[in-house]
């Protein structure tokens, strides 16, 4: 279905793009279209597809198959033709599922963690000597891209949880990095989160790996146990086949040793900051044991990972006072990146700019983002951004100021992007931290903090 000529409406995506990359490798003729223009849409034209601006129908009339982002709507133009003129329409995930068709494909699932899991495996096993195709929803450090069509027989895939699309991928393996409720737009309820995960372990295929760390992943390893699975469990936990011990965490990586199945395996020694990365690690190493890679280069693979964007990324140090970016839009995901802040800034400032991501994560989370924040020495909170929601009433930012308030840390409610840029540049001092955080537009304000620390510090030279 996907070896002939493909279109995809809305290609500018993370997850859309990365599937469109992998058919370009493979010399299938792709053509797409996006609202938009970017960076990403620029390098799939310079690998060779066709792409518009814009939706219309014409779009589509060379394409064999089309393949439809998640965020279009059934008026759009060019899926009204499609299926007017029967050419298959596969959703995101179905596309990414034929894909793995024929490989050892491993899906990486969680509420947190996912990407950076997914690109640690993916470096790990090309450190094994091995060239895996991988398909992931953020773009690692190492390869400036998302997604990549290998030569060897290992598919590493993130899966998404957010709509239970990742139900269709039937993977050889997976990673469950941990189960929280979130995408409370989709989830009704924790037992509906639950059952989703319990019919995705239902559809793999021979191994997982499950977090006993997590409470969500105890609950889910003790249903796993009643499947023919090789279950592979990792931790902290005395429990764990895969655990972790001696842990020292500093600014710039992490140390930690690795124990399976009581003999010794080695050290890890990561280059990025953050405790949650030794979990993260860790699930990689352990998928890598279940595919019979070997655990020296293995690890080695590790020790060379530097990294996803947005994921703590530096964007600017100016006058030592240092700017970072982060998607984290969940609390979880906020307490996890302020800690690891923490580590970094020793006797410095936290100042964050955070921009909720969706009214209905708002509202159900309110509370929790207001814990969390309060962790910092500063928050400024931008309005929300609606990822395409309608607002909900009693659904605000101010809301959340007014309960981290409470807490006692300092924090402003500032609609205006430039005026939130120029409070937290006239907050900062040598040895503080700046972070913007969210899975919004909030990312686009690094370079204009760190353009903006550069023009003050050049005019306090003057």
């Amino acid at each position: 279905m996907l070896n002939e000529p493909v279109h995809f409406i809305g290609i500018g995506g993370a997850g859309m793009s990365a599937i469109a990359r992998i058919l370009l490798d493979r010399g299938i003729q792709v053509s797409g279209s996006d609202a938009k223009d970017s960076i990403v849409i620029a390098s799939l034209r310079a690998l060779g597809a066709k792409v518009e601006i814009g939706h219309n129908s014409n779009n589509i009339t060379l394409a064999k198959t089309v393949v439809v982002s998640a965020a279009i709507k059934e008026s759009n133009p060019e899926l009204k033709a499609a299926l007017q003129s029967g050419i298959p329409v596969l959703s995101r995930a179905q596309s990414l599922s034929e894909l793995m068709k024929g490989y050892r494909s491993v899906a990486v699932a969680g509420t947190h963690g996912k990407t950076t899991t997914t690109s640690m495996l993916a470096v790990a096993i090309q450190e094994c000597g091995v060239d895996p195709s991988f398909a992931i929803g953020g773009t690692p450090n190492d390869s400036n891209a998302n997604s990549h069509h290998g030569s060897g027989d290992i598919f590493v895939a993130e899966a998404d949880e957010s709509d239970s699309s990742f139900l269709v991928y039937n993977p050889h393996g997976a990673i469950i990095t941990n189960m929280e409720i979130d995408h409370v737009d989709h989830f009704s309820s924790k037992e509906h989160l639950r059952e989703t995960f319990l019919n995705f372990i239902k559809s793999i295929q021979n191994f997982l790996v499950i977090c006993i760390d997590d409470d969500g992943g105890i609950e889910l390893a003790k249903s796993a146990k009643e499947l023919s699975l090789n279950l592979i469990t990792y931790g902290e936990s005395d429990t764990a086949q895969v655990k972790i011990s001696h842990i020292s965490t500093s600014a710039t990586g992490s140390f930690f040793r690795i124990t399976w199945q009581g003999v010794v395996l080695g050290e890890v020694s990561l280059n990025i900051p953050g405790r949650h990365n030794v979990l993260n690690a860790t699930a990689a190493l352990a998928a890598g044991l279940a595919l019979e890679l070997n655990p020296n280069q293995l690890i080695l693979g590790l020790s060379k990972f530097h990294g996803v964007r947005r994921r703590f990324e530096l964007k600017g140090n100016v006058t030592n006072v240092r700017v970072y970016d982060d998607y984290a839009h969940h609390p979880t995901e906020v307490s996890a990146t302020i800690a690891t802040a923490r580590e970094v800034v020793e006797e410095g400032k936290i100042i964050v700019i955070f921009q909720p991501h969706r009214y209905s994560r708002t509202l159900a989370f309110a509370d929790g983002f207001a814990t969390s924040l309060a962790a910092a020495d500063q928050v400024i909170l931008l309005d929300i951004y609606g990822a395409g929601e309608e607002s909900i009433p009693g659904a605000s930012s101010s809301v959340i100021a007014e309960k981290i308030r409470k807490l006692g840390t300092k924090v402003d409610f500032e609609p205006s992007i430039l005026s939130a840029i120029e409070m937290a540049v006239a907050a900062a001092k040598p040895k503080d931290l700046i972070i913007t955080m969210g899975a919004g537009d909030v990312t686009s304000l690094g370079k204009q903090i760190v353009a903006r620390l550069d023009e003050a510090a050049t005019s306090d030279e003057s």
